[in-house]
């Protein structure tokens, strides 16, 4: 049986990038982010004042949260 998409040209196959492909830099800093503010939901559940600290300039450093909570 014959393909029935082979008539299509290659550039309708490929979907277009989306808005968080093109936004690669604010992407990975929002996943850096993330993974410091676990880390520092963890330090903070086990006690781990130093470790808080230290999580906490870290996430400074990177311009804090700058969504709304539950955003």
């Amino acid at each position: 049986m014959a393909n029935l998409n082979s008539h299509r040209p290659a550039s309708r196959l490929a979907a277009p990038p989306t808005p968080a492909c093109q936004q690669g830099g604010y992407a990975e800093g929002g996943h850096q982010l993330e993974k410091l503010e676990f880390a520092l939901a963890v330090a903070i559940t086990r006690g781990d004042q130093q470790r808080a600290d230290q999580l906490r300039a870290q996430i400074a450093d990177l311009g804090g949260n700058r969504e709304e909570p539950g955003t």
